[in-house]
Parts: structure tokens; sequence; C-alpha cells
């Protein structure tokens, strides 16, 4: 009888990996890009976080979206062109999401794409979303079958200790980083500490120390 290799199929173990690949991948294709863009207008050299916890270049939103895609896309094969237009209509959609949940329940802004063609309310593009299917493509083609080889790879204990632990340690910077990040909500609403736990946030992570992690978020000021 075959051992059982460790995360094997779309478990929540593998899933998790590929979040956090999707996390990872995301922040530095984002800074990156704005590397590339800055330098192309600016003609200087700026190397800008984008990321979305306070803590390690971490980016939710393709960790996110990365389980979507291949929640969705990765269970059968397709031709690419399908998989490229599902999944720009998966990221765009993902995008908008994020983009009206975060104004409504955190009060601010991490993009706005009022200004550019084919927008979306200002929430994601048609040309974004495009990229988005490219993305789906090379993460359902090339990156899934490496990672799942990989993560399938590493002894039962071992996947399990390390994976654990990753878990842990991203619950706990997701948890900080939110947390810090609704009482910036609260605090722009004229919201006084009343727990121990907004004297803390307002404390270590006043606006001044969330934007050095959160460089492209913008707060929503709300009428007196």
């Amino acid at each position: 009888m075959a051992k059982r290799k460790f995360a094997q199929g779309m478990c929540f173990y593998k899933m998790f990996w590929i979040f956090l690949f999707g996390c990872v991948f995301g922040a530095y294709y984002e800074e990156i890009l704005n590397l590339v863009i800055h330098y192309h207008f600016h003609h200087d050299i700026v190397w800008q976080l984008r990321r979305g916890v306070i803590w390690g270049p971490i980016s939710p939103v393709y960790g996110f979206g990365a389980v979507l895609i291949i929640g969705i896309l990765g269970r059968k094969e397709r031709p690419d062109w399908k998989t490229i237009f599902y999944g720009a209509l998966l990221g765009g959609s993902f995008e908008y999401l994020i983009s009206f949940l975060q104004e409504t329940f955190l009060g601010t802004v991490s993009w706005d794409y009022t200004q550019e063609i084919l927008n979306i309310n200002g929430r994601t593009t048609i040309p974004f979303a495009i990229v988005w299917g490219l993305l789906s493509l090379a993460l359902v083609k090339i990156f899934y079958p490496s990672i799942s080889a990989i993560v399938e790879s590493l002894p039962q204990t071992f996947g399990k200790i390390i994976t654990n632990i990753l878990i842990v340690l991203l619950a706990f910077d997701f948890t900080i980083s939110w947390g810090a990040l609704v009482r910036q909500l609260f605090r722009h609403e004229g919201y006084p500490p009343f727990t121990i736990v907004g004297k803390f946030f307002d404390q270590y992570y006043p606006d001044e120390e969330l934007i050095k992690s959160y460089t492209n978020m913008k707060v929503i000021e709300v009428p007196k």
C-alpha cells in the first residue's frame, strides 16, 4: 500500500501554501510593478512597500485570490482561453469586492482606478481583469503543479509542524494588522479608546506608523 503524501490533493494544508505563495508573490509583484512605473515617469529608483499586513511581504488579496482561482479553476483541465476568461471574471470580481468591503468596513481605499480606461466604479478595470486572467493561467498551469509537488514531498511530521507554525504566525499578523486598521477607523470617527486594546493600538500603531506598511492606503475622511 502506497504511503500517503503530506497535504495530498486540494486539502487545507495544500491550499494554505497556495495562499502563502499568492500573498508573497502579490506583494513583490506590486512592488516591482510600482518600481518600473515610477522609474518610467520619474527616472529614479524608488522601492515602495505594497503589503496588506504590518509585518512581512504579505498581500492577502493575492493570497485569497490564488486560493479562489485554484479552488475553482484548478480541479479540471480546460482550454487556456477559458482559464484566462474565467480567471479574468474571478479576479476582477474579487478585486471589486475587496475594494468595496475595505471602503465600507475600514473607511480606507488602497486603489482607485477612476482615471484608468475601462474602469468599473474605480474598483477594477477591464485591462487589470485581463491581467488576472493571465496570472490565473500561469498559476493553474505552471505554479500550482510545482508548488503541489514541493509541498507533497515534505515529510508528514515536518510538513504539519512547519505549516501549523506559519498558520499561527500569519493569524497573529492578521489579527494585529487588521485590528490596528479597525481602530484607525474608530479613531477617525472620533471614538476614544474604551479598552486596553484600543489604547494599545493608539500607542503603538497610530496613523504615522500604519502608513509605513500601508503606503498606498488612503483614509476616507468622515464629514464633521
